[in-house]
């Protein structure tokens, strides 16, 4: 991949090239492993971009963030499997759809002894807590073996949205960005350095729902936000600027430095959205969208 800078020479995102797991302490990474909303689309059409459901993982100093669940942590967990040393991360979703949560019961690390999830999400809209949630994904008939079958140690964390998670130098915040989802965004900071997570943005969000975004993504290094798009039966290609213009409109509002807009509809293939990439840096010149796979390294 070409180093791209995204921005000013204040504050630049580099592509670089996906690296092992590692314990550096010096780093802000962002690497995608699922950049698909609703379900996952492999085919021949989505090669470019990716056809697994969402997850980003964030290596923040010598921490190690997962955001989302979807099919992409299945990919993320047999990389880290791969590398047989003990393994200590953070897992934050945003909501329990099936879309976030369905690649935990194939993330092969949480069946492993010596390694350690810390995992945060808040309750879903019939009050279900993240733990319950993904305990009943994994219940006959859906899943073959329960939760408990998992060795390595898990620890649950319920979150309130408006609340902060502290990890040593690093405080991630967080904020209700979606009502009628139930969906929490984040905000990652570390030693100057910003990422902001929303991937629940409606078309056109109410001005209470909209405050809170701006506050939480307010200057942000990187913003990773969704696009939003009608029900599937309702979907339209031929409507690209609907998906991406909230997130330019909340970028621009917000100061943000960098935009990724990621979680495609099923129906966007690699051609169509080829196009949407074109239309958005045309808009947003600090634009870019997620492929899976895509390295960026956050620095000033």
């Amino acid at each position: 991949m070409s180093n791209t800078e995204l921005s000013d020479s204040q504050s630049h995102l580099t592509e670089k090239q996906a690296t092992p797991l590692s314990n550096s302490s010096g780093e802000f990474v962002v690497q995608f492993w699922g950049v698909r909303g609703l379900v996952a689309t492999p085919s021949g059409n989505t090669t470019r971009y990716g056809g697994n459901t969402a997850c980003v993982e964030m290596r923040v100093g010598a921490k190690h963030l997962i955001f989302d669940g979807g099919t992409g942590l299945r990919l993320l967990g047999k990389t880290w499997q791969e590398l047989e040393q003990p393994i200590e991360a953070y897992l934050f979703f945003t909501n329990s759809q099936s879309n976030r949560i369905q690649g935990f019961p194939f993330f092969g690390p949480a069946f492993v002894a010596k390694n350690r999830f810390h995992i945060y999400g808040s309750a879903a809209s019939n009050s279900a807590s993240i733990k319950q949630c993904l305990c009943d994904q994994m219940l006959q008939p859906h899943f073959p073996y329960p939760l408990q079958v998992m060795q390595s140690e898990l620890h649950f964390h319920n979150i309130n949205p408006g609340s902060e998670v502290k990890l040593g130098d690093l405080t991630i915040h967080t904020a209700l960005i979606n009502k009628h989802q139930r969906s929490v965004g984040y905000r990652v900071n570390w030693q100057g350095y910003s990422v902001a997570y929303i991937t629940d943005l409606s078309k056109d969000p109410e001005q209470v729902e909209q405050d809170k975004i701006l506050k939480l993504i307010q200057g942000v290094d990187l913003l990773i936000a969704n696009s939003t798009y009608a029900p599937p039966t309702a979907h339209n290609n031929d409507s690209s600027n609907l998906q991406w213009q909230t997130a330019v409109d909340l970028a621009s509002k917000a100061g943000v430095n960098s935009l990724v807009i990621s979680h495609y509809h099923p129906d966007d293939d690699d051609d169509f959205l080829d196009r949407v990439q074109s239309e958005v840096k045309s808009s947003f010149p600090k634009a870019l969208l997620a492929r899976e796979g895509m390295v960026l390294s956050v620095s000033k």
